[in-house]
């Protein structure tokens, strides 16, 4: 993103305790469900806004190859616990993606819940291209079982909060430095774009108490570390999805009914495209936001807006 470098955590892949994270310029995003795995990335092409600044245009595409060849792979990779060759399926197509399209790209690995692996995952970005600008904290899960207050597992519960909240704070932790130093060379401050949901600012009856909680968690940590390091170099914001179609979203959805269910509280009437929310994330990480720091930039096609939905 010109002069800024993102700082990726890729979701966390859950297969015998090991864990995929990446640093790279264009947001990449992992999502690995136990039947399936299919991996999206942002391919970029850039224009120039002005000397500065360069806005980058992305759309959304499946890794490397079709659906169902790649979810076989991936079943048979997960199944004797392969994580280096599914790296090389999906992260190596994704670098010369960028690569072809004018971006440079890298990733390393990260487990979200340990410092040291953070702090490895920002060393690992300031060396390999000499500042931190951007911070995209992405690392998120929203369990099987998580359920109403009663049902849901402390256990479920604590891996929520350790993953969603614990992952943010240390990624906060060892970025705002990093940020801080290249914002002292640039005279442009960094931005954190801490990812929460729509979730955190309203209920449902379709429960999931615990990643509700934790993106309430990340949504006021945001603003309090927004507040923090206002005048310091740093912005920070919150960015709030609604319903995106992903993979793992239409599996679960798998009939009207399911559909339906949540469709009917959309004024505008469909769920949210993965493009849609990475064009968020590119303002929020751009100078055309330079003035905004301790907000909630909510896209759900208007839910929290409605009461009544239109026919």
């Amino acid at each position: 993103l010109g002069r800024m470098h993102v700082h990726i955590h890729q979701r966390r892949i859950d297969v015998e305790k090991q864990y995929v994270s990446g640093v790279a310029l264009m947001m990449q995003h992992i999502l690995i469900g136990a039947a399936h795995c299919v991996a999206h990335q942002l391919v970029a092409h850039k224009a120039a806004v002005d000397e500065k600044i360069l806005r980058v245009a992305a759309r959304a595409r499946v890794a490397g190859r079709g659906n169902k060849a790649a979810q076989a792979e991936c079943r048979s990779r997960l199944s004797d616990g392969s994580l280096n060759e599914i790296e090389r399926i999906y992260f190596e197509d994704a670098i010369e993606a960028i690569a072809s399209a004018g971006g440079e790209a890298s990733f390393v690995r990260c487990d979200v819940t340990d410092e040291a692996s953070v702090e490895n995952a920002v060393n690992f970005a300031i060396e390999t291209y000499g500042g931190l600008h951007v911070l995209y904290n992405n690392a998120g899960v929203m369990l099987g079982d998580d359920d109403n207050p009663v049902t849901t597992s402390v256990a479920t519960y604590q891996k929520t909060m350790d993953i969603n909240v614990l992952g943010t704070l240390l990624g906060c932790k060892y970025a705002i430095p990093a940020l801080q130093a290249s914002a002292k060379k640039s005279g442009e401050a960094g931005s954190i774009i801490n990812v929460a949901s729509f979730v955190a600012h309203m209920g449902a009856a379709t429960p999931q108490v615990a990643y509700t909680a934790s993106k309430g968690a990340v949504l006021a940590m945001t603003r309090e570390i927004a507040v923090i390091y206002a005048r310091q170099g740093v912005r920070a914001n919150a960015l709030c999805p609604g319903p995106i179609m992903t993979p793992l979203l239409a599996k679960f959805l798998s009939d009207d009914a399911k559909r339906n269910r949540r469709l009917v509280h959309i004024p505008m009437g469909r769920f949210g495209e993965p493009i849609e929310i990475a064009n968020g994330a590119l303002f929020l990480a751009s100078n055309e936001s330079s003035w905004m720091t301790g907000q909630s930039l909510i896209i759900d096609g208007g839910i929290t807006a409605a009461y009544v939905t239109p026919e």
